[in-house]
């Protein structure tokens, strides 16, 4: 039997946070070799997380990770089940390392991703269950976007994380040229619009994006607001409460909130005529912890 060391536990325990007791029941069934003691430990940490796998996870924190070339960015939403995990030091490194992964992964759904393998070669669902194990309670990856500017093209992917991950932004914005996204000017002007929308929450970047069946829905209850009111007026109405409409959800139309003064077009506008190039607020993702998505996490 090989001789299981006090240090040689230690250094497992810190490699997986099991218990002292599994560390050394693992060890002793490798053998000593620590690498088969964190396979073992591992697939019982997947045996032991499908227990936990069906309580509901609503807290966690939305991160974001962006390449060091601007080029490609993840924000990821990461689900626990209370408050005082998500603030743990444990699940942040966590959290941090599976984002960095996402964002270089291939995968475009949760689903995907769960089935890959991370850089390690290890499948992302039994990463997530080994991490299950050593917090105790269950952890999802809700949902996540990633943007990415193809080779030779302007521009950058940018994120911005507000209330300390309880809501996070991932944009894109587009230029003409590589030398007008390396300008001050236009790193700041993508800054200022991660910082709208966060603030703001519009829903799609101009009216052409509105859904055309919400926008004839918006109408016909503007319609009903002015019954009694002579025909001739009615669409002027129903117009200009469109126009207020659109300057709530649409992010071009919405008032700036560094300058009230000024739309969100009007600043673009201005940041075109500076650097003298085309500007394009591609797309854009806001995710708030826990909000209503239309989504299941999984």
């Amino acid at each position: 039997m090989a001789d299981i060391n006090p240090k040689l536990v230690m250094t497992l325990r810190e490699k997986t946070n099991a218990g002292m007791m599994d560390c050394k029941r693992a060890l002793t069934e490798a053998g000593g070799d620590i690498e088969k003691a964190e396979s073992i430990l591992r697939q019982k940490g997947i045996a032991s997380a499908g227990k936990k796998a069906s309580r509901h996870a609503k807290e966690g924190v939305v991160i974001s990770h962006i390449h060091p070339s601007g080029k490609t960015g993840v924000l990821v939403e990461i689900n626990c089940e209370t408050d005082f995990v998500a603030k743990n030091d444990i699940f942040s490194k966590f959290v941090k390392e599976i984002t960095e992964e996402i964002c270089s992964a291939k995968a475009d759904t949760v689903e995907t991703l769960l089935e890959a393998a991370n850089s390690s070669g290890i499948l992302f669902k039994d990463e997530i269950a080994s991490k299950i194990s050593a917090l105790g309670e269950n952890i999802v990856i809700r949902r996540f976007a990633r943007f990415h500017i193809g080779e030779g093209n302007g521009g950058l992917v940018a994120s911005y994380i507000h209330l300390q991950g309880k809501v996070g932004v991932l944009v894109e914005i587009s230029c003409g040229s590589e030398a007008s996204a390396k300008q001050e000017s236009f790193r700041d002007f993508v800054k200022d619009i991660t910082l709208q929308i966060a603030a703001a929450h519009p829903t799609v970047v101009s009216r052409n994006e509105v859904d055309a069946s919400l926008v004839a829905s918006e109408r016909e209850i503007f319609k009903a607001q002015m019954a009694g009111k002579p025909e001739a007026i009615v669409e002027k109405i129903v117009d200009g409460k469109m126009d207020k409409f659109y300057s709530t959800t649409c992010l071009l139309e919405q008032a700036c909130i560094k300058n009230p003064d000024i739309t969100v077009k009007d600043l673009l506008a201005t940041k075109e005529k500076e650097l003298a190039d085309k500007i394009v607020i591609t797309k854009f993702v806001r995710y708030a912890l826990g909000e209503e998505s239309g989504e299941e996490p999984v």
